[in-house]
């Protein structure tokens, strides 16, 4: 499903991943995030895939409210298990969403 986005500018952040072996918690953790940020000020949506490797885009108003997300409590949790269990590497990339169109 496409994240139902507002009229641009708004803002992107595109985590890009390759999992490691360990899934130990992961898919409970992946929904918990979910939840979480949806409820976070400034969450527009959000759109994810994964095969060998994991592509999730997140969508925001405003880098103010990508930092706040950035810095929630449980969030951090995630970002340490996802380093040290989850993830055998990762990017993550912020973007400003200047147009929107499609069919």
């Amino acid at each position: 499903m496409f994240a139902n986005t507002p009229k641009p500018p708004y803002f992107a952040v595109v985590f890009t991943s390759i999992r490691s072996e360990q899934d130990a918690g992961y898919a409970d953790m992946a929904e918990r995030m979910l939840t979480l940020a949806a409820q976070q000020d400034g969450f527009l949506g959000v759109e994810s895939a994964r095969a060998e490797l994991g592509i999730t885009v997140s969508y925001w108003r405003d880098l103010d409210a990508i930092r706040a997300w950035k810095q929630q409590v449980d969030h951090r949790e995630a970002q340490r298990l996802g380093r040290e269990q989850w993830y055998s590497g990762y990017r993550v990339r912020i973007a400003r969403v200047e147009r929107d169109y499609g069919f």
